[in-house]
C-alpha cells in the first residue's frame, strides 16, 4: 500500500494524493465540480477501498448538494455531474519496475461511472460510482499528499482559489515556503485555459488577485504571489509563491468566515486583506 492511503482523514482534512492535486486539464471544471470532486474522492478514500479493483461507492445526494447550494435544483447538480465526466486529464507519477524509476503520465477520466438515483432531491437519493481504474495504478503509487479540508473548499467560490488552496496544503510541510515557477507551468497547475487572461493585468485580477483572496480569508495558510516579467512592457514569466502558517487569531478569523454566509463574503474578505501585512519581497 502506498504512503497515501495509509493515511486517514483527520481534523486537517482527507489526504489528497500530490499526483492528483497536480494533475492538470481540468480547465473545464468549475468551482462547484471541482468541490463535488473532492467530496467523492474523499468519500471513496475513507471507505478505505479507494484502490480495490471495481469498487463501487455510495453517498448521499444531500452531501454533494451542500458543495453547491440548498438551493441548487436537481437539474444543476446533475448538469455538474454530466461535466466531471467529461474530463480527461493528465497525471504525471513514477513508475518503479524492475528496479528502474521512470517518469509517465497518466490520460484518464476521474471516474468510471455515475449513477444517480432518479428522483434526486427525495431524503433517501444517493450517488454510486466508481474512481477511474487507470488512476488506481497511480494512488497505489503515491508516496505524497496535501491535507484538504471539505469545509474549505466548499466555502470557496473560485476554482482558482480551489487550484491554489491545494498547491499549498501540498507544500504545507516542505523545509521551504517559497517556490518560483514558469508562468506556463502556474498556469496548467491552476487549470487556467490558455487562451483566457493572456493579458497581464487580467490575468493578476482575475486569477491570482481572486485566488489569494480567497485562500487568505477562508483557509489555514497564508499565501502572497508576484508576477515577474523582464521589463514593464514584457509579459509575465515567472511566478514566485510564498505561504506562511496562520497565526491562532488569524485562523480563528478564517473559521468565522466559513461559518457565515457567501452573500456579501468578497467584500468582507477585501476589507480584512487591507490590513494584512505583505511577507514577500518583489523579485526582479
Amino acid at each position: 500500500m502506498s504512503r497515501t492511503l495509509g493515511q486517514r482523514t483527520n481534523g486537517d482534512g482527507f489526504p489528497k494524493a500530490g499526483e492528483l492535486i497536480e494533475m492538470t486539464r481540468l480547465e473545464g471544471l468549475d468551482a462547484p465540480q471541482r468541490a463535488i470532486s473532492n467530496l467523492l474522492y474523499q468519500h471513496a478514500h475513507d471507505t478505505g477501498r479507494i484502490a480495490e479493483p471495481g469498487a463501487v461507492f455510495e453517498i448521499p445526494m444531500a452531501t454533494l448538494r451542500a458543495a453547491l447550494s440548498k438551493h441548487e435544483s436537481g437539474d444543476r447538480l446533475r448538469a455538474s455531474l454530466t461535466g466531471l465526466m467529461r474530463i480527461v486529464v493528465r497525471v504525471a507519477y513514477l513508475d518503479e519496475r524492475g528496479g528502474k524509476t521512470e517518469q509517465r503520465v497518466m490520460i484518464s477520466g476521474l471516474f468510471r461511472f455515475l449513477d444517480v438515483s432518479a428522483e434526486d432531491l427525495t431524503a433517501r437519493a444517493t450517488l454510486r460510482y466508481g474512481v477511474a481504474q487507470e488512476l488506481r495504478t497511480v494512488l497505489e503509487r503515491s508516496q505524497r499528499w496535501g491535507r484538504i479540508k471539505a469545509e474549505v473548499f466548499c466555502a470557496m467560490r473560485s476554482r482558482y482559489a480551489m487550484a491554489l488552496y491545494e498547491m499549498l496544503e501540498l507544500r504545507r510541510n516542505m523545509d521551504r515556503c517559497l517556490e518560483t515557477f514558469t508562468i506556463g507551468r502556474f498556469r496548467e497547475l491552476m487549470s487556467v485555459p490558455q487562451d483566457v487572461y493572456r493579458i497581464g493585468f487580467d490575468f493578476q485580477r482575475s486569477v491570482v488577485d481572486t485566488a489569494v483572496l480567497e485562500v487568505n480569508g477562508l483557509s489555514d495558510i497564508g499565501v502572497q504571489i508576484e508576477l515577474h516579467r523582464k521589463h514593464a512592457r514584457a509579459p509575465f514569466h515567472t511566478v514566485t509563491i510564498a505561504w506562511w502558517r496562520k497565526s491562532p487569531e488569524e485562523m480563528a478569523g478564517a473559521i468565522r468566515e466559513r461559518k457565515r454566509s457567501k452573500v456579501g463574503r468578497m467584500a468582507r474578505l477585501k476589507g480584512a486583506v487591507e490590513t494584512a501585512t505583505p511577507r514577500l519581497e518583489a523579485q526582479a
